[in-house]
């Protein structure tokens, strides 16, 4: 088999050499692109992560290919129509990181129910006082889960640690989990009416865009704080500055934003097909969230920790072996 590996980093080299032996390995740091694909032709399995758009476009130029093995759980950068279509088969990593990701839920929201990131600024640059640095506590307060897959999960597990209360909402709830951990599961207004803080754990999909608009920033709490680990998305980004800036939200904490390979490729912005396919009002709203202070915002990084990078590429790696011995996994998309 002719496979390519594309945004590969050094420490993922090693694992995926084991297919050297017997098949044609590229090993590509840069993202799978329009730009790059006649070098590509011939692959017929290609491994990706996040920033590669694998649209029609894209696609349509790799005509030997049969899989697609992403390197994520989300598949919202693969055109799977398209490749239900053409027969290629598109496989997932379902479970690496609920863990990871539901820690660094708990990472952002300390670091601004602290005051954390203000208060070491303060200490470095003067002057060494608490003086408007006040926070609040976890204990008591609600946490509306949004999502209660092996991340949200995770997220109720540590809540009640703190001593939180948590409501949740999902399409489809787990009354036994519920029963079990103490929790109620709530339609989604119920859930936005009674929240202090709201985390969002759905993946990326027609119905969960704008998941939080206008119309559900108006019936939370004034001061709700907000957190993104899922897809940007999720959260309609103006209105979100609107909000923050009102102070119906008191702050977020954010590890993913809308169109994030524009903001690390803004060079892409001169001559570029992404100014075609994206509304640039987007990314400058993004920058504007950058800048606020009651914002915290990491680099699409709630995933990486030493030991949920190694689960990724070890299910890839699966992923790619049992499709090449006929018994693909993981399948969540295409046609075997």
């Amino acid at each position: 088999m002719r496979i390519a590996v594309f945004e590969t980093e050094e420490r993922e080299a090693p694992v995926f050499e084991r297919f050297k032996a017997d098949h044609d390995l590229r090993l590509i740091r840069e993202p799978l692109q329009v730009g790059n694909t006649n070098e590509f032709s011939d692959v017929e399995i290609v491994s990706t992560f996040i920033y590669s758009r694998l649209d029609r476009g894209v696609l349509e130029r790799l005509p030997a290919l049969k899989m697609i093995a992403t390197r994520s759980t989300g598949f919202d950068h693969i055109d799977t129509a398209y490749c239900a279509e053409r027969g290629i088969l598109v496989c997932n990593v379902p479970t690496y990181g609920e863990n990871t990701v539901a820690e660094h839920v708990f990472a952002l929201l300390l670091a601004l129910s602290h005051r954390l990131i203000e208060a070491v600024e303060r200490v470095r640059m003067g002057p060494f006082s608490p003086e408007g640095l006040r926070g609040f506590d976890l204990e008591g307060k609600t946490l509306g889960v949004v999502g209660t897959g092996n991340i949200g999960r995770h997220v109720i597990r540590i809540a009640s640690g703190f001593g939180m209360k948590v409501l949740a909402f999902d399409i489809a709830p787990d009354d036994a989990f519920a029963a079990a951990h103490g929790f109620a599961y709530v339609d989604l207004d119920e859930l936005l009416s009674r929240s202090d803080v709201i985390t969002l754990h759905v993946p990326a999909t027609p119905e969960t865009r704008h998941l939080l608009s206008a119309d559900a920033f108006a019936q939370m709490k004034d001061g709700v704080v907000v957190i993104n680990t899922a897809r940007g998305d999720v959260i309609e980004t103006r209105v979100l500055i609107q909000a923050l800036t009102s102070g119906k939200v008191a702050a977020a904490g954010l590890d993913v934003l809308p169109d994030e390979p524009l903001i690390r490729e803004e060079a892409e912005l001169i001559c570029s097909t992404y100014c075609d396919r994206h509304d640039l009002r987007n990314l400058v709203a993004d920058h504007i969230l950058m800048r606020m202070r009651n914002v915290i915002i990491t680099p699409h990084s709630a995933f990486n920790t030493h030991e949920a990078v190694a689960r990724i590429v070890e299910t890839t790696v699966e992923n790619i072996e049992a499709f090449i011995e006929g018994d693909p996994k993981n399948i969540v998309a295409g046609a075997v």
